[in-house]
């Protein structure tokens, strides 16, 4: 079978840098058993091709700066000249409702059958801060438009495909696993109380205000004066220029919480495998892949209700309302303070990520390719195989 990817980047040459982990794992294993190409919406400025994990990445580069209309036909009519180019597919695969969606439904063959992939803020609003298609009546309708033509619409989580429902829109659920590779076999034993022995929160997610890391730092220092013996890690870019750092300084938290900002994917996981618990603190996810992976490793989380946290309450997480920063303390003073909440949590975690790894994703996507897909008719010598009512 042949298959399209459309992404919006996250697939550099390197396959370490500027990337997005779990579309990598998807390549990887979508590409040992089909053919695969990707299309990048601007992985680089400039056009480009290149190899990457059995597939082959074509980079249409980064998009010029025209007026609203003429960018969105410029961009429909490189889409379309690469997929006839790189064509016939069986499938095309958009990750994210706008734009990939949008732009992958209009650049299409008529007749190659849509995927679209929820995988963000497709279906969110959030005007506090800005975030969420849903906010703009354009990026409402391109995103209405995508998922209404698409063959079959998927989601990584639950609550991201009860959204989409209350939109009249169908989906299936895929979570977006992790390699197995590099995984333990089964989770670490739990041993720790969180009295005096220090216990190693995590927290991996860009510094932004979707990831609002304010109210994990409120929580964690309302956490911190009940259970003393508490270390934060946070890893990821950090887009706020440094407000996150001046918060953690004026709440007292420098001697307590680290910043490491952005890692590559072979970097991030030994802090993975040494947390005692993953922390949440979004607005909105539709996963996120950072819980999949400490599930991996058979870590819990406690997080606000947003995606997999929320699916998971009382079986693999505690979930607690979003922005509420009490709340959220006083489920990390509950996970600190009690191993054997932390154990079963963390066994249920583990189980179902190995359940639900990269293998699995690649094996959901491939029986929707099935399904929605048409076998292409046989050509022989002679011509097209005969049809319903041809001589």
């Amino acid at each position: 079978m042949k298959v399209g990817l459309v992404v919006p980047g996250g697939v550099d040459p390197s396959g370490r840098e500027r990337v997005i982990p779990a579309l990598l794992w998807l390549v990887e294993r979508l590409a040992a058993r089909h053919d695969v190409v990707v299309f990048a919406l601007g992985q680089e400025e400039e056009p480009g091709e290149w190899p990457l994990l059995g597939a082959r990445v074509v980079d249409l580069g980064r998009a010029r700066r025209r007026l609203p209309g003429l960018g969105v036909l410029e961009r429909v009519a490189q889409l379309s000249r690469s997929l006839r180019r790189e064509g016939p597919f069986d499938v095309v695969h958009a990750f994210w409702a706008s734009p990939c969606g949008f732009l992958a439904t209009l650049a299409a063959p008529r007749r190659t059958p849509i995927v679209v992939s929820l995988a963000g803020g497709e279906l969110a609003a959030i005007p506090e801060i800005g975030y969420g298609c849903s906010l703009v009546a354009r990026e409402r309708w391109k995103v209405g438009f995508a998922l209404r033509r698409a063959a079959a619409v998927t989601g990584a989580s639950e609550p991201i495909l009860r959204a989409a429902a209350a939109a009249g829109i169908e989906g299936a659920l895929v979570p977006l696993g992790v390699e197995a590779d590099g995984f333990p076999s089964q989770p670490r034993p739990v041993a720790r109380d969180g009295g005096e022995t220090a216990l190693r929160l995590l927290h991996v997610g860009s510094l932004n205000r979707v990831k609002d890391q304010a109210t994990l730092l409120h929580a964690f220092a309302l956490a911190r004066r009940r259970v003393p013996a508490l270390l934060l890690d946070v890893l990821g870019e950090d887009t706020l220029s440094g407000q996150v750092q001046e918060l953690a300084a004026r709440l007292g938290l420098l001697d307590a919480v680290t910043f490491h900002g952005w890692l590559p994917t072979d970097e991030v996981r030994p802090f993975f495998a040494r947390a005692d618990l993953l922390v949440v603190s979004s607005l909105h996810e539709a996963g996120p892949v950072a819980l999949v992976e400490a599930a991996a490793f058979g870590v819990p989380t406690a997080g606000t209700a947003v995606g997999h946290v929320a699916e998971g309450d009382g079986v693999r997480s505690l979930a607690v309302p979003v922005g509420d920063a009490e709340a959220l303390a006083d489920a990390l003073v509950t996970l600190a303070s009690d191993a054997g909440l932390r154990a079963r949590l963390g066994a249920a975690a583990f189980a179902w990520a190995r359940e639900n790894d990269a293998d699995r994703t690649a094996a959901r996507f491939g029986e929707i390719y099935r399904r929605v897909s048409r076998p292409r008719p046989a050509v022989s010598a002679s011509g097209p195989a005969p049809g319903p009512g041809r001589p």
